[in-house]
């Protein structure tokens, strides 16, 4: 059991190891593949997501606790669990609903469900991976579609906030939406950015239904631990320096900055923290991952992937989970 003064922090690493092994670690929470080259599992714990990693790396993103952990199937929900955190997963193909809407509302109203229903009704953190995401026009785009399905099957949840959370377009073009999360017997604090307008937020122009989710959570833990929504070159809520990807990661480490600020006057980037990048063009991998080098000390983690963007104009996102130094 955790004490006190507050729940542990998760553990999260990047590893290249053994599936099987990994799986019969008692304490491991969840374990996530990625892209093609990533194997099958039927076991709950285990997702492979249908984003491809740079130079095909088998790096598995590992999330321990505490142990022991219980794992099952509730309906469509995957799941695993200690005394302190949940992992779920939903995947979904598109092929069964009449659009990405009713898909997506399908999936939260089954994530909605479950949380209410179990011992972690907190949501601390979702990643939403889908195919697409920046087909169509206007008001048709897949991502707005997404935002629609999304707000309308957290409905009987939102008055209990946000939590945060990303959204980014699959790189195998597979039409099978993908959500997992992270939830918690106790309730984390949501984070804003002062330099962003918060996403519900948003003037129309962005779609008929705004994004919900918080930039960022802090967890209810004893040591500070920060769930950082995908974060990107966006300054109140327009993107900014677009083409350009050197000035974008710079407007998005601005950001960052600003996030860890606001949650707390919170330590840098370190061997705390186990970041993602999002890169959208293959091209601009390796130079993606370059400024990466310069940007952050060696003992900070990152996962260098590829997917779309949830704004055409955007051409990289990070996220991740920082713990600060004590």
């Amino acid at each position: 059991m955790s004490s006190d003064r507050g729940l542990p922090v998760l553990d999260v690493a990047y590893v290249e190891a053994d599936l099987d092994v990994l799986l019969n670690d008692d304490g491991v929470l969840a374990v996530l593949g990625f892209g093609a080259a990533a194997p099958a599992r039927s076991d709950p714990r285990y997702l492979r997501v249908g984003l491809d990693p740079m130079d095909d790396s088998a790096v598995f993103e590992v999330w321990r606790v505490p142990g022991p952990v219980e794992h099952g199937l509730d309906g469509r929900v995957r799941w695993a669990a200690s005394d302190d955190y949940c992992f779920g997963a939903i995947e979904l193909a598109e092929a069964g609903y009449a659009d990405l809407s009713v898909a997506t509302e399908a999936a939260y109203t089954e994530l909605a469900r479950f949380t209410q229903s179990r011992r972690w009704p907190h949501l601390l953190r979702i990643w939403n991976y889908l195919a697409a995401i920046n087909e169509g026009e206007g008001d048709n785009e897949r991502y707005r579609y997404f935002c629609t399905g999304r707000s309308a099957g957290m409905r009987s949840v939102l008055g209990r906030g946000f939590s945060a959370a990303s959204a980014i377009g699959r790189s195998d073009a597979e039409p099978v939406l993908q959500v997992y999360w992270l939830a918690a017997r106790e309730a984390g604090v949501a984070v804003e950015n002062p330099r962003q307008v918060s996403a519900w937020r948003y003037p129309r122009e962005y779609g008929p239904t705004s994004p919900t989710f918080a930039r960022a959570m802090r967890g209810p833990c004893a040591a500070a631990q920060l769930h950082i929504s995908g974060t990107a070159a966006v300054v109140g809520h327009q993107s900014r320096h677009d083409g350009d990807l050197a000035a974008q990661i710079d407007e998005t480490f601005a950001n960052l900055d600003s996030l860890l600020a606001s949650a707390g006057n919170l330590s840098g980037f370190g061997a705390g923290s186990v970041l993602k990048a999002y890169v959208r063009r293959r091209e601009d991998l390796a130079t993606v991952a370059a400024i990466l080098r310069q940007r952050l000390p060696d003992t900070a983690k990152r996962l260098i992937l590829l997917g779309d963007i949830c704004r055409a104009e955007l051409l990289v996102e990070l996220d991740g989970i920082h713990t600060a130094d004590a």
